[in-house]
């Protein structure tokens, strides 16, 4: 058997920096084992010599790949695991308050869901405010934009980026988040303490999103959902989080910066919206075909089919999977069937989780823009587990550009235009 040697020197071998190396790895041009000790990384002495002899490969321009080290989730081969547990268990049997407990500090028992998850009365008062201000018929998304930083004002301690302060920070800002949006089934903002206790964040939620009472089975659902949406690698959201937290941003400013990365059809929660509106446009199952061909139809893509990276999402079988036992002769899941039939008849790839999010969404009759809403508020558990690690580095995450301008202007004289653009790329935005 061959040398196989750690990262520090395989870089040094290469000339990188071992962010190149793993960029490396993750491009396939490189291979990497486990140490003993299940964290360290091991390389091939003679795979690194064939490839420092072939010289280290240049990137085209608008391509390329950020690797960042982390402890936190593994998408590989079909199988989706926060810190090396299968997340479709842990979201069967534990709450979502238990997974974020996981997830910040890898223990995982009842401590994470019996601490307290409730903000500051003068946070919630604040945060309400806030959202109350904006008109009529803004999405929960928008609304979550505007409680984060109103809540970070009232928070003088926020810079305290201690593990367990920022834990507790982390259970603040979700109970905020909950808290401030407006209660569905009354028209107030406030919970009633009856309602504290029933069902956790997923049961405080519910009222938020949703005008019905809640039934158990798709309560269930949404608290499973909360748990499979925690987190997903390195998403565009959870870079943007990272980014921040690396330079020592607050936790509610490394939200807030997650926040504004969400949204986007290219970003999974992003898209549930327009599964959304797609699922409530077919009347029945037999209006399917007459939807689905309206999209095509205008060149547009079926929201929530396909773009899991490594096969099917095991999240959305899950999540589909509940709802389906939840509300098995809903009418409304009946349509989302009919969709799923008329996708793999054409041919088209699996659902993703923003489509079961979609289907949960329309079988309990939640508000538009809920799905947006749950996958914000679980992905929070996430972007604050990324940013502690960060502040556990405690060192700027800095991406380079590559320069593709011309080389020189000679002159400044008015009318002077360089001959090309200067693009600059900083890392690869993967759509998780």
């Amino acid at each position: 058997m061959g040398e196989w040697i750690n990262a520090a020197e395989a870089a040094q071998r290469l000339g990188v920096k071992q962010a190149t190396l793993y960029a490396y790895v993750s491009r396939g041009m490189l291979a990497r084992r486990r140490g003993e000790d299940g964290r360290s990384s091991l390389f091939d002495a003679d795979e690194v010599t064939r490839l420092t002899e072939r010289g280290t490969p240049r990137r085209a321009a608008g391509t390329g790949d950020f690797v960042i080290e982390s402890e936190l989730t593994e998408v590989a081969d079909g199988r989706f695991r926060y810190r090396g547990l299968e997340v479709t268990k842990l979201a069967l049997w534990r709450p979502f308050e238990e997974v974020a407990g996981w997830l910040w500090t890898g223990s995982l028992g009842k401590d994470g869901a019996t601490q307290p998850w409730q903000a500051t009365a003068e946070a919630v008062t604040v945060g309400t405010g806030a959202q109350a201000a904006l008109p009529e018929g803004t999405l929960p998304l928008e609304r979550l934009r505007v409680i984060v930083p109103a809540m970070a004002a009232t928070d003088l301690l926020r810079l305290h980026l201690d593990p367990p302060a920022v834990v507790a920070a982390g259970r603040n800002i979700i109970a905020g988040m909950v808290d401030c949006l407006p209660d569905q089934s009354s028209g107030t903002a406030a919970v009633p303490s009856s309602r504290l206790a029933e069902g956790g964040i997923a049961g405080r939620f519910w009222y938020r999103i949703c005008p019905k009472r809640p039934d158990p089975g798709l309560l269930g659902a949404l608290r499973a959902a909360m748990a499979l949406l925690a987190d997903h690698e390195l998403a565009a959201s959870t870079f943007a989080a990272r980014m921040a937290a690396s330079v020592r941003a607050d936790p509610y400013a490394v939200v807030a910066t997650g926040l504004g990365a969400l949204g986007s059809s290219r970003h999974y929660g992003g898209a549930s919206l327009a599964a959304e509106t797609m699922l409530a446009a077919a009347r029945d199952p037999a209006d399917v075909a007459r939807v689905v061909g309206d999209l095509l139809r205008r060149g547009e893509r079926i929201p929530g089919i396909g773009d899991f990276a490594s096969g099917p999402d095991p999240r959305a079988k899950a999540l589909l999977d509940l709802v389906k036992k939840a509300a098995p002769r809903s009418a409304r899941y009946a349509v989302a069937a009919a969709v799923l039939d008329e996708t793999r008849r054409r041919a088209l790839p699996e659902p993703n989780v923003d489509f079961a999010l979609a289907a949960l969404v329309n079988v309990a009759g939640m508000i538009p823009g809920a799905g947006e809403a749950i996958f914000a508020v679980a992905r929070t558990a996430g972007w604050i587990a990324h940013a502690m690690e960060e502040y556990a580095k405690n060192a700027p995450l800095r991406p380079r550009t590559v320069y593709i301008g011309p080389a020189s202007v000679s002159s400044l004289t008015p009318g002077t235009t360089a001959k090309r653009p200067v693009m600059a790329r900083q890392g690869a935005e993967p759509s998780a």
